[in-house]
């Protein structure tokens, strides 16, 4: 039976990321929605729960931090992978998001390389996605 392809919500206010994460990851494997607000989000992984979420922090209504905390409260949600992607580049923002459960932190402009480096290892052993 083959694999299937792994699920990615990108949750970002800037269409420019949101559509070069698609991309990227699509070329990678994987499918791929969005969300352009924390409300979104939350909606989204509701509605279909990914296997991995990028997260953006400065959303304009719950923020990335707001986000992941709900994600973490909720069982059902409390283990999906949140990789947060932000132009937020400050130690004590990284050291939040990482306490309130994301497992990975990323800063833009990010090197898209490094974007579906960290995908694949989180989603490793269960997917296998390709490096472009």
């Amino acid at each position: 039976m083959p694999r299937m392809r792994p699920f990615i919500l990108s949750v970002d206010d800037e269409r420019d990321v949101t559509d070069l994460v698609r991309f990227l990851l699509t070329q990678a494997g994987c499918d791929v929605a969005t969300a352009a607000s924390g409300r979104a989000a939350l909606a989204a992984v509701a509605e279909r729960r990914p296997d991995l979420i990028l997260l953006d922090l400065m959303l304009p209504d719950i923020d990335g931090f707001g986000v992941c905390e709900i994600l973490r409260r909720e069982p059902s949600t409390a283990t999906i992978p949140v990789i947060v992607l932000t132009a937020w580049a400050t130690t004590d923002a990284q050291n939040l998001g990482l306490e309130l459960g994301a497992l990975d932190y990323l800063t833009k402009p990010f090197r898209p390389r490094e974007l579906v480096a960290r995908v694949q290892r989180l989603l490793a052993p269960r997917h296998v996605l390709r490096i472009t």
